[in-house]
């Protein structure tokens, strides 16, 4: 029940002397004292009822007060019989604590109240407890196989005006109330930063429900973990990017256990669902593998071409052959563990090679992952779009990060990698070996960067930066050294900045009017920095080989 319920009960004579904006909070239960600290007794959610035979003197007040809002009390009620009136320093401190505060009139015993607020209160809980298992058993009945998780979902909305959602760990919506027509999708930066919140607590071994509390309201966070794994995992990193997530848009702190059973009998729900749509993908995971294991071994190009026949209606049922196909490598990395990486990143995969703009389930049903060891790999097909002929979809690696990058770098803590590659469109059999390499090639590339999550495509491939990553330490270090020490040398001896003045004359080109414009120089004064690097390193950036030295040192540095 609601403190606004014991106001208008107009029998218990009860008068508000503050905290109206507070009247909403719910009362649990009653309790009579008047000790002067009474919070080892309370557990939250009292109404506390207290005849003022602790106060002396206004530190009584505050230390009184301050101990029901730390334990959370809904609010207080204070008798008028022992002192005649509520006194000054008790309303004062009660709106300093935001805590509501009620006189009882002398003709009011507190026994009345009391009575009053448990028959109340137990008959709610009955109330409630039979709606739970009357809403049990209408769920039990409607999902999955009644409708998927949407159906369960809208049940939540009609019968507990809940709003709820189904999120992937990377942020995918992939199913909602708000798909049924009961409210807007939630905007991306939200997603990704409730599957944030709920991989950072899964990871520090929090209990659920977890809760977020932004400007848009609170929402509690459900795990929805694959009813088809068998065991507990030994490790929560087996499966922590993998699980699914039922966000619901209310604070699940203050529910009951009943409503709290509710909504774990929701995420078995859905995790029957996530099984059902597990089974589903597995003939295009065979069908990945079978292209996979032949790609792999050089086979001929023609018994590739017919085992992607077989693929195409599967993957683009209605649309024939797919004019072009990319390759999309992922690996999943822990320091210290042996966890097999395959089976996480190919989840990962199938959750986020998804068109963002259009979001559905369905559109994974596109993608085919196979895992080998530690690593899993997409095959994408890429239907032509309107639009002219050659214009085609394709999956860029920049495009990858934005969609999981921010999430699941919360899931990786500071112990895991995700490291992902994209190969170039190719429009036969015939080019596939040479995606598979080139995807392979460009996930070295990017786990040779830092961060917890990183990317790289084919277009880096054909850049010097694909050569940097891949020079042992102790040559990276001893070639800038040979090159940049006697600058840095100088620069702090002389406040010369001949490093930035080497940075900017090759950023120029070499050109003297345009590198001078640049650091607002004289010209000679250029000449005389540049003449200076010569001089201290024994090149001359006349040289194109000097200048590339010069670079590629810049760059390793």
């Amino acid at each position: 029940m609601r403190l606004r319920a014991l106001l208008e009960t107009d029998v218990l004579g009860l008068r508000l002397l503050g905290g109206d904006e507070e009247l909403d909070r719910t009362v649990r239960g009653v309790m009579t004292t008047d000790l002067r600290d009474p919070s080892r007794y309370l557990s939250g959610g009292e109404l506390v009822l207290t005849g003022l035979a602790w106060h002396r003197e206004p530190a009584d007040t505050e230390r009184f007060v301050s101990a029901l809002a730390a334990a959370g009390v809904a609010g207080l009620a204070a008798g008028e019989a022992e002192l005649g009136s509520v006194p000054e320093d008790l309303v004062v401190a009660c709106a300093r604590h935001r805590l509501p505060l009620f006189s009882v009139v002398e003709d009011v015993s507190f026994a009345a109240i009391t009575e009053h607020v448990v028959r109340q209160v137990s008959s709610e809980r009955a109330g409630d407890l039979a709606a739970v298992v009357d809403r049990h058993r209408r769920l039990m009945t409607a999902g999955p196989a009644g409708g998927g998780p949407d159906v369960v979902l809208d049940l939540l909305g009609s019968d507990l005006d809940l709003r709820a959602w189904v999120l992937s760990t990377a942020g995918r919506q992939i199913a909602g109330s708000a798909l049924a027509g009961q409210g807007p999708e939630l905007p991306a930066a939200l997603r990704a930063r409730l599957a944030g919140e709920q991989l950072a607590a899964v990871r520090a071994g929090r209990r659920p429900p977890y809760r977020l509390s932004t400007s848009a309201g609170t929402y509690s966070l459900f795990p929805v973990r694959n009813s088809g794994r068998g065991a507990t995992p030994r490790d929560v990193r087996e499966t922590v990017l993998s699980d699914w997530l039922l966000v619901v848009e209310a604070d699940a702190g203050e529910w009951p256990t009943e409503r709290l059973d509710l909504l774990y009998g929701v995420t078995q729900l859905i995790a029957v669902e996530r099984d059902r749509r597990d089974a589903a993908r597995t003939v295009r995971r065979r069908l990945a593998h079978e292209v996979l294991e032949l790609v792999q071994t050089s086979a001929p190009p023609a018994e590739i071409a017919a085992r992607l026949r077989v693929a195409a209606p599967v993957l683009l049922p209605g649309l024939g052959t797919a004019p072009h196909w990319q390759l999309v490598v992922a690996r999943v990395e822990w320091q210290g563990a042996n966890i097999p990486g395959g089976p996480v990143a190919q989840a990962l995969l199938e959750e986020i090679l998804v068109d963002p703009a259009a979001p559905g389930p369905e559109l994974s049903d596109r993608i085919a992952v196979a895992h080998t060891g530690d690593e899993a790999v997409a095959l994408v097909p890429l239907p032509a779009l309107a639009g002219g002929e050659g214009a085609e979809a394709e999956v860029y690696a920049d495009a990858l990060l934005t969609v999981v990058r921010e999430p699941l770098a919360h899931g990786l803590a500071d112990d895991g990698r995700l490291t992902l590659g994209v190969s170039a469109a190719v429009s036969s059999a015939e080019g596939l070996h040479g995606a598979l390499e080139e995807a392979r090639h460009a996930r070295r590339v990017a786990a040779a960067r830092p961060g917890s999550v990183c990317a790289a495509g084919h277009q880096e491939l054909a850049s010097h930066v694909l050569l940097l990553p891949f020079v042992p330490d102790d040559v990276r270090r001893a070639f800038t050294a040979r090159l940049l020490d006697p600058l840095r040398e100088y620069d702090r001896r002389h406040r010369a900045e001949l490093i930035p003045t080497l940075e900017a004359f090759l950023a120029c080109d070499g050109s003297w009017t345009r590198c001078a414009a640049r650091l607002h120089l004289h010209v000679n004064t250029l000449r005389y920095r540049v003449g200076r690097i010569e001089q201290l390193t024994g090149r001359d950036l006349a040289r194109l080989e000097d200048k590339l030295d010069f670079f590629l040192a810049l760059r390793l540095k």
